[in-house]
């Protein structure tokens, strides 16, 4: 029996019939996700008409449309879908590295570290020094708890259970620490901090784009490339180690991918909690758990998700423009609880 011939799942009936099923699904999801962004140009505090978006997106010249269009919408829906697809994927990748269906960059401790260091930032140097340089020290201390949990987690190698109870553990205490530093800020930089912890891609622009997409550029097809180890680490470490795999090697590359992508998207959006959680699962349940058509279709759903979640935010409430991370937390959040009560079932 071939390698290939073993990783399949028992039922997944002919391989041609199978890419067939899972390309027809992802090219609705692409479908449904360009449907969702030409919709989503079109509505704000300022009705456009969808003959108005399609004309300013063809012929971009100096017009209050086009610069609605151009300046302010666009770039936040880019920005939403590039956040949603990489948050979902890095998700995808760390179930695949712990095999637990509850682990997301919420619970291995990135989100929690890029915050803490987001929030000490602003705490250091108010909103005196460059806002600019708040994506990069977001990205440090996401990168800093990755590293931290790894090492605290090691014991003549990597257990994937051991690694999940470092990162709860390493999240409470970098939550407190977040905590304590709002609480002593001072009230500009405080309010900064709480609607960038809540998760908001309110005054995206296109330097955020640009500063996001290298990071999915460089990691998405190095993740890629490890799809057949995944899914023979799926089976456990001693199978894969017997199929020819590297295991810590394999796991430290995907870790990296998985934070790499994370604390990018972070960086950028802030706190958005539980689409890494939630976007993986769905997908599993549309493709499968094979992980070069997961992680794709992951990428899709995520970016779905918080791409409505942050249409919501703009039009739902207006004037107000709510922060996305709210919409996500208050479905995440009762999905968690759905699917810690469905493991524990189980598990018993």
């Amino acid at each position: 029996m071939t390698h290939s011939a073993s990783l399949r799942q028992p039922g997944d009936g002919p391989l041609d019939a199978h890419r067939t099923r899972d390309l027809g699904i992802a090219t609705l999801l692409g479908l449904l996700l360009l449907a969702s962004m030409g919709l989503s140009l079109g509505l704000g505090s300022f009705p456009t008409s969808f003959g108005e978006v399609g004309q300013a997106l063809a012929t971009p010249e100096d017009s209050d449309i086009a610069f609605i269009v151009w300046e302010l919408r666009l770039p936040r829906i880019v920005l939403a879908v590039l956040v949603g697809a990489a948050l979902a994927m890095a998700g995808a990748i760390l179930q695949g590295i712990v095999r637990n269906p509850l682990a997301s960059p919420d619970v291995i401790g990135i989100t929690s570290g890029a915050a803490l260091a987001a929030v000490a930032f602003l705490a250091l140097f108010g909103t005196g020094l460059s806002i600019h340089w708040l994506p990069a020290s977001a990205l440090l201390g996401a990168l800093l708890a990755a590293m931290l949990v790894f090492l605290l987690a090691w014991k003549r190698g990597i257990s994937p259970s051991r690694m999940v109870l470092v990162g709860i553990g390493l999240s409470a205490a970098m939550g407190a620490m977040t905590t304590l530093l709002i609480v002593i800020s001072d009230d500009a930089a405080a309010m900064v901090a709480y609607v960038w912890l809540t998760g908001s891609l309110y005054a995206a622009q296109w330097p955020d784009v640009l500063g996001l997409l290298p990071w999915l550029l460089v990691a998405v097809p190095l993740c890629l490339t490890q799809a057949r180890h995944m899914d023979a680490m799926a089976l456990g470490d001693q199978v894969a180690q017997g199929l020819g795999v590297n295991v810590l090697r394999s796991r430290l590359l995907l870790m990296a991918c998985s934070v790499s992508l994370a604390g990018a998207a972070v960086a950028f959006a802030g706190g958005l909690s539980f689409v890494g959680l939630i976007a993986p699962h769905i997908a599993a349940r549309l493709v499968g758990r094979g992980f070069a058509r997961l992680v794709p279709a992951a990428a899709l759903v995520g970016a779905l998700i918080v791409l409505y979640a942050d249409l919501l935010g703009r039009v739902a409430f207006l004037p107000k423009d709510l922060p996305a991370g709210i919409f996500v937390s208050g479905v995440g959040a009762p999905f968690f609880v759905y699917l810690l009560h469905r493991t524990r079932y189980q598990n018993h």
